[in-house]
């Protein structure tokens, strides 16, 4: 039984995809699962041991370079290696949870019977003429929750005995720049970068928080994707009386950071989701979005704070972070 999962960007939902896996690898337990995803975000269903085989795309590189041949037999191999000669349902099932024009396109390109949201749930309506099945899963449920009934529904099977679980471990992270500095499991990563100024914190913010942490006995390490993230990082540590700021780290280091840490603060971004996938406790802020519909899911000790337009106030996270700590 061979089965396709397509959800390619961004992050948090690659993420909010991984306990699909899990329940498909716990009900079919000789499934081959397969998954379609962006090629920067490849590494993540990588570490989940119910996924045989990951299949990269490229469609933000394709579009900046639609007509070059380089572009066109990428997009060749990609239907080649979703495609059986032999076979005209290749995939028992090809399920798209991300619910788009350019996922449902990609799923069309598998040989296999496709199962989406219907057009009336589907964040692009148009998407469902593209799928065999479609499944009218509601809108005002976590993005965790729709992917899970969203392939229940396509296999077939329930999930009421079905525990949440991404699946997931990271590698031990191999890391003299940590281990120089911090002792081992004696730190929380501070994720202060986010695709949106709507969605940041105040630095001075940041920085009580930090200190207060470092007054808890934990030094604070501090990542950063672009080099302005990381300069913003380096800013910040050097105000901390006990913190780092990481290097530059891909997808799998930055997994291991975040495995090895006391408590995960961070705000609306992919990286906190992946904290909390791996089982850390984990403490997100939100300012610019409902975290009912996309906030960290999982334990008792993964806590949203804020809402759309109300950020969490300074000593409010500060309680919720030293809570979490212990």
């Amino acid at each position: 039984m061979r089965i396709l999962l397509v959800k390619t960007t961004s992050l948090g939902d690659v993420i909010h995809n991984l306990p699909v896996a899990s329940d498909i690898r716990r009900v079919f337990p000789q499934a081959e699962i397969d998954w379609v995803v962006e090629e920067g975000f490849a590494e993540l269903p990588r570490l989940h041991p119910a996924v045989r085989r990951v299949i990269p795309v490229a469609v933000r590189r394709w579009r900046k370079a639609l007509l070059a041949p380089a572009t066109w037999r990428e997009i060749g191999n990609y239907r080649h290696s979703v495609r059986h000669p032999a076979s005209a349902d290749f995939y028992a099932a090809v399920i798209d949870t991300q619910g788009l024009l350019k996922s449902a396109l990609i799923a069309a390109q598998a040989r296999g019977k496709r199962f989406g949201f219907s057009a009336a749930v589907a964040r692009e309506p148009l998407a469902a003429r593209f799928y065999d099945h479609c499944f009218a899963i509601p809108r005002n449920l976590h993005a965790v929750v729709r992917n899970r009934q969203l392939a229940a529904a396509a296999l077939g099977y329930a999930l009421d005995d079905l525990p949440l679980d991404y699946g997931i471990a990271a590698p031990p992270l191999q890391a003299d720049w940590l281990r120089s500095k911090v002792n081992e499991g004696d730190y929380a990563v501070l994720l202060t970068a986010t695709s949106r100024a709507d969605k940041e914190w105040p630095e001075d913010d940041w920085l009580a928080l930090g200190k207060a942490l470092n007054d808890a006995g934990l030094a604070c390490v501090l990542p950063g994707g672009s080099a302005s993230e990381r300069s913003r990082a380096s800013r910040l540590a050097a105000s901390l009386g006990h913190a780092v700021a990481a290097p530059a780290l891909n997808l799998t280091d930055l997994a291991g950071l975040l495995a090895g840490a006391r408590v995960v603060i961070g705000v609306d971004t992919g990286l906190v989701h992946l904290a909390a996938a791996l089982g850390r406790p984990t403490l997100a802020l939100y300012s610019a979005s409902d975290p009912a519909l996309t906030g960290v899911l999982g334990t008792a000790a993964h806590v949203n704070l804020g809402g759309f337009g109300t950020p969490p106030g300074v000593a409010e996270t500060m309680a919720a972070a030293l809570q979490l700590v212990g």
